[in-house]
């Protein structure tokens, strides 16, 4: 569990996700129709390396993964729900994509994710977007000294269910700082005042994944590439935060390189 006892390790995870924000913000400025995922990757990596920082994510394997990560940058397109691996399809009009990136900063590590649209999209993708990111606030609103992991489940699967979209149960948000996973798993549904408790100086990535439809996902035969099980599409947004005797701070706050 990734916890900051000094406001020396606090203010190198606060640099983290500032630089992190700043890179994915130039990121989604290339999402137009005409790139592909492979385009955005190296973007991505180009600018990560520039500023003297890692990419997390690349050569990283899971437990359960056969192979370390292929990129930087996770690139999941209408229905894959997460961990798209870039390639060279081409971004259409009115698609939506799904960009998750971590980065290494002095030893800490911080995690964030947009759906972003391509152009012109529909009013259900808009209605889609719109939903998680707002379920994403909900989560970081619910997330205190003192709480609990069920807090913030409660208040992103309450909000998803109100709008008739669903959440994908297998997946959630989980501690970040030291490590790119680590404990506690944060669903994203639960009950009030379950789960860990949540302390001062924990580090957090919360991330929402709506989808349209159902909440099914299967996993792809490149063995990191959620997809849905209907077709429909997915959204993911996600921030980092650090719990604080006032609440939660968010670090992957929107800033300049």
């Amino acid at each position: 569990m990734a916890v900051m006892h000094t406001e020396t390790e606090k203010n190198k995870v606060r640099e983290s996700g500032r630089r992190l924000a700043a890179v994915l913000d130039k990121v989604i400025e290339k999402v137009v129709p005409g790139v592909s995922p492979r385009e955005l990757d190296e973007y991505t990596e180009s600018l990560i390396r520039r500023h003297g920082d890692k990419p997390a994510f690349l050569g990283y394997q899971p437990t359960v993964a056969t192979r370390p990560y292929p990129a930087s940058l996770c690139v999941s397109i209408n229905n894959e729900v997460v961990h798209g691996i870039p390639d060279d399809r081409k971004l259409k009009e009115g698609d939506i994509v799904g960009l998750d990136l971590g980065i290494v900063h002095d030893g800490f590590i911080t995690d964030m994710a947009r759906t972003v649209p391509v152009g012109k999209v529909d009013e259900t993708a808009k209605k889609l977007l719109e939903t998680t990111q707002e379920a994403l606030k909900a989560g970081i609103e619910a997330a205190h000294d003192g709480g609990h992991v069920g807090d913030i489940g409660h208040a992103i699967g309450t909000l998803v269910k109100e709008s008739g979209f669903s959440v994908v149960e297998e997946l959630g948000g989980h501690a970040v700082g030291r490590k790119v996973h680590e404990d506690p798993f944060i669903p994203n549904f639960g009950a009030r005042g379950t789960g860990a408790e949540l302390k001062e100086g924990m580090v957090l990535a919360l991330e929402p994944i709506v989808n349209e439809g159902s909440g099914e996902v299967e996993l792809d035969k490149d063995g990191y590439t959620f997809k849905t099980k209907d077709g429909k599409r997915s959204a993911h947004f996600e921030d980092t935060i650090l719990i604080t005797k006032n609440g939660a701070e968010i670090i992957t706050k929107k800033a300049a390189l």
